[in-house]
């Protein structure tokens, strides 16, 4: 095995969901400034995520459905008015 390759800094870290505050502690190598305390008690380096496993549609099966029929006719009706003003 090769020697000197490999991160030093390969530690456990709490990543936090933004979007629902879930927490994981993953061993990571990622940087962080931020310090934290999990739920079981002990202080870990922090990395704050926007989404995970916890919040994504895919793993959760809750869909996030968009207002297409308000945009739809907002656009229509932007439409009407620019033509009708022509």
């Amino acid at each position: 095995m090769k020697k000197d390759i490999h991160p030093t800094n390969y530690r456990d870290v709490l990543f936090i969901d933004n979007s629902n505050s879930v927490e994981f502690i993953i061993a990571s190598t990622v940087k962080t400034t931020e310090k934290g305390i999990a739920k079981d008690g002990k202080e870990y380096p922090v990395s704050r995520v926007e989404i995970s496993s916890a919040s994504h549609p895919f793993y959760t099966g809750n869909e996030k459905s968009l207002d297409t029929a308000g945009r739809v006719e907002r656009f229509k009706a932007k439409q009407a008015k620019a033509s009708k003003n022509s």
